[in-house]
């Protein structure tokens, strides 16, 4: 297809060369859209797919925001992830489809203004663990998710997931999570 080829042209020629880092046989297949390329660091073998939106803008006044993809990541399509401050993938995360992660919000305080008209409010940064999976349409709203863990479809995070843990829920809870003493997943109770 024409489309996996000019993503290969741009990833060889272009990407190193207006990224703050590109790693090798990294790709971004057909980007919805990409703001903030000076501020974002992808790692080798990172695969995004088609429409997706990455974003690093200094917002919030943050002056080195950062947005950065470990190596071996592969982000799903329509994914929606927008830095301020600071969201790191660390390696071999994988997102599912629909999956928004953000380190920022609209604010929302004065109700004589238009929200659209509002500062961006600027919350935790954000870290996703190596390892971990977000399932399809995934929000995570400043908070970070710890390595191997698993988030369930249509979960929203907005409070700090620990390591080997499986979370569902909006919000997101902790159901499961890795016993090594044991070596089983243990139920939790909520």
């Amino acid at each position: 297809m024409i489309h996996k080829f000019i993503a290969k042209l741009k990833s060889l020629f272009l990407y190193p060369f207006l990224f703050k880092h590109f790693g090798k046989k990294s790709r971004i297949d057909k980007p919805l859209r990409i703001e903030g390329k000076k501020y974002t660091e992808i790692e080798d073998h990172v695969y995004v797919q088609p429409y997706t939106w990455l974003a690093c803008q200094p917002l919030t006044g943050c002056k080195n925001p950062i947005l950065k993809f470990g190596k071996g990541c592969t982000i799903g399509h329509f994914n929606h992830i927008y830095a301020t401050e600071g969201i790191v993938l660390e390696n071999y995360v994988l997102t599912a489809d629909k999956v928004y992660i953000s380190d920022n919000l609209h604010s929302y305080g004065n109700p004589n203004i238009p929200i659209i008209q509002q500062e961006i409010k600027q919350i935790n940064p954000v870290r996703i663990g190596e390892g971990s999976w977000l399932g399809e349409n995934v929000c995570v709203i400043g908070a970070s998710i710890g390595k191997h863990c698993t988030i369930g479809a249509n979960s929203v995070v907005t409070h700090d997931i620990p390591d080997y843990c499986v979370a569902v829920g909006a919000p997101a809870k902790v159901i499961k999570q890795y016993n090594f003493e044991t070596k089983q997943w243990e139920t939790k109770q909520y």
